[in-house]
């Protein structure tokens, strides 16, 4: 893997915190392996002195014990300051606490350096940090930052591969100024094999300096690995092999609503259930809520009987159903592979990723709930202060009868098409290309 740090959105994020007067302590939440501690190392290159522990290191024993010992924030900086030959100076030192769900102590210290120490910079991160925070249901309210990163959105890859003057155009783009034909030829292009590749860093490292999918099929293998690994760790009463099978579930059944009936064999409902929110907790599977979408805000009409599932990367998805590298590369439309499940779960994905990374981001989508009805709209947005429609189409073409019922009953001004195509208009329908879904909401 590169040694070149590829630079993220949540730097800007990260460097106008450590700017601020008044700066509370920070907690980078995210998935495992997402690039939580690769942003703060490169934020960590702004100050004289870099004091980095991870609780999951055996040699951290000892700085764990201070935070058990103490609820001093000075008293357990000077001692770590000793313990690591590293001085800890208010507004020259980043103390960074990593993995910190492995000491639930260092966790509710956050609150105290907010309270005693705020002008020493903090921050901390972890990758099942949310198991640990349900054990500390009043943490930190108010003297507290979270940040939130998931994996690299679709500009990101463009940055990383050298295309900074195309993602520059991109963010400019829209459907009253187009892309010439030759331009939306390339971002095509590059779209088709960042959905390949995903948006894991290691993974995008190792295609930014190989240029090889073959490498990044392995670099995916490997993670996959990883990711069961963890599925012990989540917690004990829930048998790994179940959360294997609600993951693989979810996989195959993306696109869709969630079927319980269809998620396990051996398991009821209570139990897919308890699999589903574990899965959530860590990061890897986000929810897509059915909304009545009669007005704002959205969660106010939702109803959480019935939801879809993404997973966390679209190279997850594409190495776990073994797809075939050499047809998407080469397909006019992805259609022809896995009837679109590809392209809405990528059109999910940046929509959350292109939220603010100040809170934890929400999808619905929308259902007519006449019995009988089978009109769906994949996503449901707010832009501004409209509900705005959202349909993602794998091809070029295909009926937008949903979109129009939609718009039609709640008397909404317009609606949102991602396919294949350019950027356009037609009727009261916008057209953004797929490798536009993060300009929407902008």
């Amino acid at each position: 893997m590169s040694s070149k740090y590829l630079k993220r959105n949540i730097d800007r994020d990260l460097s106008a915190w450590k700017q601020a007067v008044k700066h509370k302590p920070l907690l980078l939440r995210g998935a495992r392996q997402v690039g939580k501690s690769s942003s703060v190392r490169e934020l960590g290159k702004q100050f004289d002195y870099f004091l980095e522990i991870n609780f999951e290191e055996k040699e951290s024993k000892d700085a764990a014990t201070l935070f058990e010992r103490s609820s001093s924030p000075k008293r357990i900086c000077d001692e770590l300051s000793l313990m690591y030959n590293t001085p800890v100076i208010p507004g020259r030192t980043l103390l960074f606490l990593d993995e910190i769900q492995s000491c639930i102590p260092a966790i509710s210290s956050l609150r105290f350096f907010y309270e005693n120490y705020s002008e020493l910079h903090v921050i901390a991160a972890g990758s099942l940090l949310e198991f640990a925070l349900e054990k500390l249901p009043s943490f930190g309210v108010g003297r507290i930052r979270s940040l939130f990163l998931y994996p690299f959105s679709f500009d990101e890859y463009l940055r990383a591969m050298g295309f900074e003057m195309l993602a520059d155009a991109l963010q400019k783009a829209s459907p009253e100024t187009p892309f010439s034909e030759a331009l939306h030829n390339k971002c095509l292009q590059q779209l088709i094999r960042f959905m390949l590749i995903g948006g894991m860093p290691e993974v995008v490292a190792t295609y930014a300096g190989s240029g090889s999918m073959l490498e990044c099929q392995l670099v995916l293998d490997d993670l996959m690995f990883s990711l069961y690994d963890d599925f012990s760790k989540y917690r004990e009463r829930v048998p790994e092999s179940r959360l294997r099978e609600i993951f693989s579930s979810v996989i195959r059944q993306t696109g869709g609503k969630f079927t319980y009936s269809k998620a396990s064999q051996d398991s009821n409902h209570m139990q897919i259930k308890e699999s589903m929110e574990l899965l959530e907790r860590a990061g890897v599977v986000y929810p897509v809520t059915h909304t009545s979408a009669n007005g704002l805000p959205l969660a106010a009409e939702m109803n959480t009987k019935h939801r879809k599932y993404l997973i966390f990367d679209t190279g997850i998805l594409q190495r776990f159903l073994r797809l075939d590298l050499g047809q998407l590369i080469t397909a006019e439309s992805l259609e022809q592979v896995n009837k679109g499940a590809l392209a809405e779960l990528f059109a999910g994905l940046e929509l959350l990723k292109s939220a603010p990374s100040t809170s934890s981001a929400q999808l619905y989508y929308w259902q007519r709930e006449k019995r009988g009805s089978t009109a769906e709209v994949d996503y449901v947005v707010q832009c501004n202060a409209d509900i705005v429609p959202v349909e993602v189409k794998s091809g070029t073409k295909g009926s937008m009868q949903s979109m129009f019922q939609f718009l039609s009953e709640k008397n909404y001004p317009y609606g949102i098409r991602c396919s294949m195509e350019n950027f356009g208009t037609y009727q009261n329908i916008k057209i953004y290309p797929l490798y536009a879904v993060s300009q929407i909401e902008k």
